[in-house]
């Protein structure tokens, strides 16, 4: 049945999620804060409820210590264990840690207790608790936060069924060898990226790409791990191994991601390195110069000054910008696009100008032949067979439409006899064929190389051809390929190549490539944003154009060659500010590196486009671009309302310690656990975002 999961696998994810929780509020730290905990309740209770029982053990100094304050005293040594433990180690280092300043504090309570007169064994162990606690949460919220990134490593199965031979077996994924025919099953993930080879079915892409609707599948088809075999039974042929498949490299590379900072990490952490030593200078003067100066009771100020101390902890502080970070990270990989860093993140909010490649990007990046014109007396074919063994070597998208027409379209025999072929980088493309030099360019080409298009013979029966010679001919046999054909196909957005050898035009050659579903609405969505969007192409200026106004690009560049790319990006960024560069991740590699931020389109299944971008989108969806910019600018929004957030807190409660309104265990409640929930909880804000969310949501 669709949706259905293997019992084992669903029992290991379950497993390993129990793991994860056990790993924090079940770990030995936790254990002791769960018996400081229950040793703090017992003194609560001696203390205010059963006082009967609370009874004196000994005196000291005039001071009767009671059996609470010996439950108190166990609860402090029990819970602050830990932190007493890492305040030592931080000393013998001379590191100002949170644990060293909480290590003092603990210490100030007992001994303010002892020989102060003052009672505050209760403060001592509510400290040790409270802190001990915190320092879980805020644990529980960073694994909370990657909570997503834990799912993307649990989508990928940890078993696969293959066949070697004649038997099948199952196997650890890892185990898995490119080249094994792997068994899937209906209601089974893929386990490794592949082809199917056998079968048919529709597979939830969702975990990959963020689709919600399923994508048919069939023989020759790829299918990646982490993804869901729907209905139909499958069998795959291995491309990858386990480790290298595009959930492995997704969940790699947000690993990554998280482990570089942000210009507002980098803050914080600067901010924190002035903050801790001021306000712990501020503890020490509360609490001396009250009683050395104005002759105070020493105990209170010495507990304020213990309670400053507590305030001295940037915890919640410290984690308002990662866990907001990861959050948007993960968030982003789940819906399908892969962000290098939170650098990358944060400077998307930025971007005042998207420029987009146009062929395979802006487009489908899958050209036809529209329209074949033959010159000079040839013949359809013979133009189509020359062009197709000129360019049969060339890798480039509108040799392989020709290639690909021919096979398709034409019992040609592909005997070419090919010789001395030459890519004429940016222009076109020379070969000899039997012995005879012909050439496959852009008009730029043919015409450089002397030939004169104003005037040229056709054989062509095509009315509209004809109607254009009549325009310029008498007799309607000649064409301005200049001024009137070349014009005309270019207007209609497609792409002329003329074909020749060294002493006649042959034929022309007319492909298209068709605009891609989610551009138009993409690019009316950044333009609503205020976002500059802008094509940079190596096509014709006239094909460009006719692009541009069907999906609304505001301007356009056209004719340009790698190298010009990158001047046009350098001269966006010059009038207008940041710039993101969206191509497909290899011929434009040059033009995504000059991008304050590049994004690389239809990253699965590829290393090159990982390796190339800031970004990249795992399909070629445009729609994803206006989805990153809002989730840049609500991140980036988030992580400002945290820190202003933590420090407001502390602030205020600092304010109110020297006036003696904050107690300990307010200052480690509010100012600590309780800013670390809600840092983390605005944080999860994030991950709401989707790819279709309007942009009220960032409200």
């Amino acid at each position: 049945m669709p949706g259905l999961r293997d019992p084992g696998e669903r029992h290991s994810k379950w497993r390993r999620k129990k793991a994860g929780f056990r790993g924090v509020w079940a770990s030995p730290r936790a254990v002791k804060t769960w018996t400081g905990g229950g040793l703090l309740l017992a003194g609560l209770l001696l203390k205010y409820g059963l006082t009967g029982f609370n009874r004196a053990i000994f005196t000291w100094q005039g001071t009767d210590f009671l059996v609470s304050d010996l439950t108190f005293l166990l609860g402090i040594a029990v819970a602050g264990n830990v932190i007493v433990r890492n305040g030592f180690r931080a000393l013998r280092k001379l590191n100002l840690s949170i644990d060293l300043l909480m290590t003092s504090a603990i210490f100030g309570s007992v001994i303010a207790s002892v020989f102060g007169g003052k009672h505050i064994f209760l403060e001592g162990a509510t400290l040790a608790v409270l802190y001990n606690f915190a320092e879980l949460l805020e644990d529980y919220s960073i694994e909370k936060a990657r909570g997503s990134l834990r799912e993307l490593k649990d989508l990928s199965p940890d078993t696969a069924v293959v066949r070697r031979g004649e038997v099948e077996q199952e196997i650890p994924a890892e185990a898995v060898n490119v080249g094994d025919r792997v068994l899937i099953r209906p209601g089974s993930r893929v386990p490794v990226d592949g082809r199917i080879v056998e079968g048919g079915s529709s597979i939830n892409e969702s975990p990959i790409t963020g689709e919600s609707i399923p994508a048919d599948k069939g023989k020759g088809d790829e299918v990646f791990a982490g993804t869901i075999n729907q209905q139909g039974y499958l069998e795959v042929e291995a491309r990858s191994s386990a480790s290298e498949s595009t959930i492995s490299r997704i969940v790699k590379l947000v690993e990554s991601a998280e482990r570089k900072k942000t210009k507002h990490e980098k803050f914080v952490n600067k901010f924190s390195a002035y903050y801790t030593p001021a306000v712990v200078v501020a503890a020490v003067a509360i609490a001396a110069i009250p009683p050395v100066v104005l002759s105070e009771p020493w105990a209170g100020w010495f507990v304020r000054g213990i309670t400053m101390l507590v305030l001295a902890c940037p915890c919640a502080f410290v984690i308002s910008t990662p866990v907001s970070v990861v959050s948007g990270i993960t968030s982003a990989a789940k819906n399908g696009v892969l962000i290098e860093s939170g650098t990358t993140l944060e400077a998307m909010s930025e971007v005042q100008v998207a420029a987009f490649d146009k062929t395979g990007t802006l487009t489908r990046g899958e050209l036809t032949i529209t329209d074949v014109i033959p010159l000079n007396g040839k013949r359809e074919e013979e133009v189509i067979k020359c062009a197709c063994g000129v360019e049969e070597r060339s890798d480039h998208p509108i040799a392989e439409a020709i290639v690909t027409h021919v096979h398709e379209e034409h019992d040609i025999s592909h005997d070419h006899g090919i010789e001395g072929f030459e890519e004429i980088s940016g222009k076109g493309i020379t070969a000899s064929l039997k012995g005879e030099r012909h050439y496959a360019g852009k008009p730029s080409l043919i015409e450089e190389m002397g030939f004169d298009l104003s005037h040229v013979h056709h054989s062509s029966d095509n009315h509209e051809v004809n109607r254009e010679a009549s325009k310029l001919c008498r007799k309607g046999d000649c064409l301005n390929l200049t001024d009137v054909t070349i014009p005309r196909l270019q207007k209609e957005g497609k792409t002329v190549i003329l074909v020749t050898n060294e002493t006649e035009l042959e034929g022309i050659i007319a492909v298209a490539d068709g605009i891609r579903s989610s551009t138009k609405r993409a690019i009316e969505e950044l333009n609503s944003a205020g976002i500059r969007t802008v094509m940079l192409t190596g096509d014709n200026e006239h094909t460009a154009r006719a692009i541009a106004e069907k999906i609304s690009i505001e301007d356009f560049r056209a004719e340009l060659m790698p190298g010009e790319k990158v001047e046009a990006v350098e001269d966006l960024s010059e009038k207008y500010g940041a710039v993101a560069m969206v191509g497909d991740g290899i011929n434009d590699a040059p033009a995504l590196a000059a991008a304050d931020v590049g994004i690389a389109m239809g990253a699965a299944g590829t290393d090159t486009a990982l390796e190339t971008a800031d970004i990249a989108l795992i399909k070629d969806d445009l729609s994803k671009l206006p989805y990153l910019h809002r989730l840049s600018s609500k991140t980036k929004q988030v992580i400002r309302q945290n820190i202003f957030a933590s420090l407001g807190v502390k602030a205020i409660l600092a304010i109110g310690v020297p006036l003696g309104y904050v107690t300990i265990a307010l200052a480690v409640l509010l100012g600590d656990a309780g800013m670390t929930v809600g840092v983390t909880t605005n944080a999860m804000r994030i991950s709401g975002l989707r790819v279709d969310s309007d942009a009220s949501i960032l409200q």
